[in-house]
């Protein structure tokens, strides 16, 4: 069967390629669009976290024999702290100045951290196996279905939605909000808000740490995988709009999904066709699709 001239397996494929890029674009975007949010702050980066989860779930089973259900916990666990002492030592002083300082120093972290990663394991990718459990694919008659590809969209889907019920739908969410708007008043009731901060940056990070994770038997360990993406994912939050945590995971699945349909129909243009879309996103609504003017 074909659609346009297409082979229905092969359109097929690509839509699930471009679904699980855009699971990775989500939950990035959305670690960024919280950061941004509830602090402020561009993270730059938060590539470099993405980056360190991969790398640490790598690590974990080449040196540790951790596996990789483990790591999955463990990576976005270190990654966190790794962003609690990196607000705590070095962003906190930068809340009150203009957002062009906490991105020159993040890009300067990312630098460093990748730096490091080079300087140690080089530029080539390590390969990290498919856990045994999500080995192999299935026959859906239409297509074949490779078990671990479907496994990240859940995953990312269900963490995605489960962070923005915290944030938009409880107190907890409620108190984060309030606390960036307004610190003082919020303090009064006796919460502490220098903490509630911190601690979201390390949850901001851990996600992207998550993402890595899940990644990391997807495409290759490197130390640029982090930078290769995040200049897209920058694109995404901007075309949701600049912390907006729904947008950011709306518009990371649909972005996923018309790359996959441009290397179908026109694939010279599916590197570019992120940032066709956010140029005219911009010219249109330059607050992003659900962002506040």
């Amino acid at each position: 069967m074909e659609i346009l001239g297409i082979p229905l397996q092969a359109m097929m494929s690509q839509l699930l390629l471009g679904l699980v890029n855009g699971s990775f674009y989500a939950m990035l975007s959305l670690g960024l669009a919280v950061i941004f949010g509830l602090l402020n702050v561009i993270n730059f980066a938060h590539g470099a976290m993405y980056m360190m989860g991969a790398f640490l779930a790598w690590m974990g089973l080449e040196y540790l024999g951790l596996n990789y259900w483990m790591m999955l916990i463990l990576a976005p666990l270190v990654v966190g702290v790794i962003g609690i002492v990196i607000e705590r030592s070095m962003l906190r002083w930068l809340y009150r100045l203009d957002h062009l300082y906490g991105l020159l120093l993040t890009f300067g972290v990312t630098l460093m951290l990748e730096g490091i990663f080079r300087s140690v394991y080089g530029v080539s990718g390590q390969p990290y196996a498919v856990p045994e459990a999500l080995s192999g694919a299935t026959n859906l008659g239409f297509m074949i279905l490779p078990n671990y590809r479907a496994w990240v969209v859940v995953a990312s889907l269900l963490v995605c939605f489960l962070t923005w019920f915290v944030i938009e739908k409880t107190r907890l969410g409620a108190y984060l909000r309030a606390g960036t708007e307004n610190p003082k008043l919020v303090e009064a009731f006796g919460i502490n808000v220098p903490l509630m901060v911190t601690l979201t940056y390390g949850f901001g990070v851990a996600l992207a740490a998550f993402a890595g994770v899940l990644a990391a038997p997807v495409i290759q360990v490197s130390p640029l995988m982090g930078s290769n993406l995040i200049i897209t994912v920058f694109a995404v939050v901007v075309i949701g709009g600049m912390g907006s945590i729904l947008g950011s995971i709306l518009t990371g699945l649909g972005l996923g999904v018309i790359e996959g349909l441009t290397r179908v129909f026109y694939p010279e243009l599916s590197a570019t066709v992120v940032f066709i879309v956010m140029a005219i996103v911009l010219m249109l609504r330059p607050a992003g699709l659900f962002g506040k003017e």
